[in-house]
């Protein structure tokens, strides 16, 4: 039987300058995402929109949770299997592409895991896992750009 998730978080724009948006200039694209019990996430819009450099923007949480999404599939396949995961990194990437009009959409997203397991002799069942936790992730089930995978694994200090 399916059920059903919800999940929320509560988005306050804080960048009144005192004169709302009075003019395209003449407003911060800051704003804060709160969750319950959970820390303030500083939001803004991308640089290239006039946000502020220092705080995450939507495409990059988008990046995000595709990444963070295979993440957590890929290790819990990996605790089932049997194959014991000592480090993973992901240096993410996505394409948007902009309209003429101001529109966009993202194009893909490549996701890069570097993945370190224990042994040797697990190496060979790791892409079996990718291809599995990408079936599984619910986020990347949930776009509808093509999400692609580069990755490498690592045992025992050697590349693989």
């Amino acid at each position: 039987m399916a059920r059903a998730h919800r999940y929320t978080v509560e988005v306050t724009w804080t960048g009144n300058t005192g004169t709302g948006t009075s003019g395209y200039r003449d407003f911060s694209r800051d704003h804060e995402v709160r969750g319950d019990g959970k820390p303030v996430l500083p939001g803004s819009s991308d640089p290239a929109f006039r946000g502020d450099p220092g705080r995450y923007n939507p495409e990059e949480l988008l990046v995000a949770a595709l990444s963070q999404c295979h993440l957590l599939w890929f290790l819990h396949l990996a605790a089932t299997a049997g194959v014991v995961v000592t480090g993973y990194t992901d240096r993410p990437e996505g394409t948007m592409t902009e309209n003429a009009d101001g529109a966009g959409e993202f194009t893909e997203v490549v996701l890069r895991p570097a993945v370190t397991v224990a042994d040797p002799g697990m190496v060979d069942a790791v892409p079996g896992l990718h291809e599995r936790a990408h079936q599984m992730c619910f986020i990347a089930r949930s776009v509808n750009f093509p999400v692609h995978h580069q990755p490498s694994t690592s045992a025992a200090d050697s590349a693989v």
